[in-house]
């Protein structure tokens, strides 16, 4: 699919990836897959216990007393498809599609975050002709579920001070600064009764979704967020009696789908056109952010005995996720349009006569402002008699006023674009604070080609961007 475009052994890598399952939490054979290309090559190479691998190549002739560089990635992805779409993401593939300057997945989300960046390296890795000082290549585990990877990873083979993270989706920006973030999770049990009534699911789809980090001050809708609110007038306008709901497929994606299954004894008619309020109610509110918002629902067949949640904490929960905090929470005093710190409200399930399970990401680049809302929600999911955990805890990373790797790639930027780079900050979560945690005076860029719509089936990879950051990489190697 990919072999007649260039750079052609950076896309041969890359397609090699996208026919592996390496959805976050499922990484062991891209892992397996990482050994076996630096066993091949006779490089040295480690994999810990939990899957991260680093490989190291040596310094090619007249560069031996070059400072050593780390290249460095995860190999994880969010691996989330569309409604419909019949692709075991555990098991199976991608589909991959060009349409243009463009490659994306058919169905599904392309890992091209950070996909790409595995293929940087091995297409480095892999050839002969390319002058570079000892390279580092350390590719982590479950970067998008909390760093887990890159918090567990013992770098005191490494002999490099400066790091090169490709885990940018912006070809203009290099980014040298990122916020910090923790997951929050809530768990509530319930108390169950027989009821009567009609059995219906209602879903909520289409919505654009998204990076809960780069993409949250974009305001787009959040479908957990959305369903709370539509369970709630529903049961002002019809009785609902719950039974189940689900929505939203990763802490750190803003929920594009939810759905809920309900008890209710007024005839259909009522119940169809409540949802037609709602819709064309929120279709003109959502429109500029969210244009294919939909809501549709089905008539179920109902059991002999049918259980939902007992009323009063029916309306416990709803009280809850309708007051709890979602979207951005306060923009940054210093940089003008900066998120300083946001929530997102990323999964919700329950199953009938079960806990309800719930997970929140909290980003903010102030470590007090973090913590301070991580302590209002947990306050908030305890006064509602939930319990709650957090994880994948991780740290910003801070601005460096003397950075010479900053300074040679911004003028090789120049050199090699003919214009400026922006560099920036941004609203999410990179390694880069946390392996600066584990190497002393770490200097850090971070950088990548245009990427859009991540962690969603919308996802693409600019073909031409691809190239372009290829040759200003090797430039940056070969200085």
């Amino acid at each position: 699919m990919l072999e007649n475009l260039q750079p052609a052994k950076v896309f041969t890598f890359f397609e090699e990836i996208c026919q592996i399952p390496h959805g976050s939490y499922h990484t062991d054979k891209i892992s397996a897959y990482l050994v076996d290309f630096a066993a091949e090559r006779n490089l040295w190479h480690k994999q810990d216990e939990v899957g991260n691998v680093i490989i190291i190549k040596e310094a090619t002739p007249g560069y031996e007393e070059k400072e050593p560089v780390i290249i460095q990635g995860h190999m994880d992805m969010v691996a989330v498809k569309e409604e419909g779409c019949s692709k075991d993401m555990l098991t199976d593939g991608l589909d991959l599609v060009v349409e243009g300057d463009y490659i994306s997945a058919e169905g599904t989300s392309l890992g091209g975050d950070d996909g790409i960046a595995v293929a940087y390296a091995l297409a480095i890795l892999d050839s002969d002709d390319i002058p570079h000082p000892r390279l580092e290549v350390v590719i982590t585990v479950d970067e998008e579920v909390g760093m887990d990877g890159a918090a567990a990873i013992d770098l005191s083979c490494l002999k490099g001070h400066t790091l090169l993270n490709i885990d940018s989706e912006k070809e203009t920006e290099l980014t040298v600064a990122c916020a910090g973030g923790v997951n929050i999770s809530g768990q509530w049990q319930v108390d169950w009764v027989e009821s009567e009534g009609e059995k219906y699911k209602v879903m909520l789809t289409g919505m654009t979704g998204g990076h809960s980090g780069v993409e949250i001050h974009k305001g787009r809708a959040n479908a957990n967020k959305l369903l709370m609110e539509l369970l709630y007038l529903l049961e002002r306008e019809v009785d609902i009696s719950l039974v189940s709901l689900q929505g939203g497929s990763a802490d750190n994606v803003i929920p594009s789908h939810a759905e809920a299954v309900f008890l209710c004894k007024k005839e259909a008619e009522r119940v169809e056109g409540a949802l037609r309020t709602v819709e064309e109610v929120w279709k003109e509110e959502w429109q500029e952010t969210d244009p294919g918002l939909s809501i549709s629902y089905e008539k179920m067949e109902r059991n002999d005995v049918e259980k939902t949640v007992e009323t009063t904490d029916f309306f416990r929960l709803l009280s809850f996720f309708m007051d709890a905090p979602n979207g951005v929470q306060e923009m940054s005093k210093e940089l003008s349009g900066v998120v300083e710190t946001s929530l997102n409200f990323g999964t919700v399930s329950m199953e009938q006569e079960g806990r309800l399970s719930a997970g929140f990401l909290i980003r903010s680049s102030v470590d007090n402002s973090k913590n301070a809302l991580a302590s209002k929600l947990r306050k908030q999911i305890k006064e509602s008699q939930g319990s709650c955990s957090k994880s994948g805890e991780y740290p910003g990373w801070s601005y460096r006023a003397d950075s010479p790797l900053r300074e040679k790639m911004v003028r090789i930027y120049r050199e090699h674009f003919q214009r400026e780079p922006e560099v920036i900050s941004i609203h999410a979560g990179l390694e880069c604070g946390m392996l600066a945690e584990k190497i002393k005076n770490l200097d850090a860029v971070s950088m990548g080609p245009e990427m859009y719509d991540i962690h969603t089936t919308e996802e693409r990879l600019s073909i031409s961007s691809v190239k372009r950051v290829w040759e200003y990489l090797l430039k940056i190697l070969a200085e």
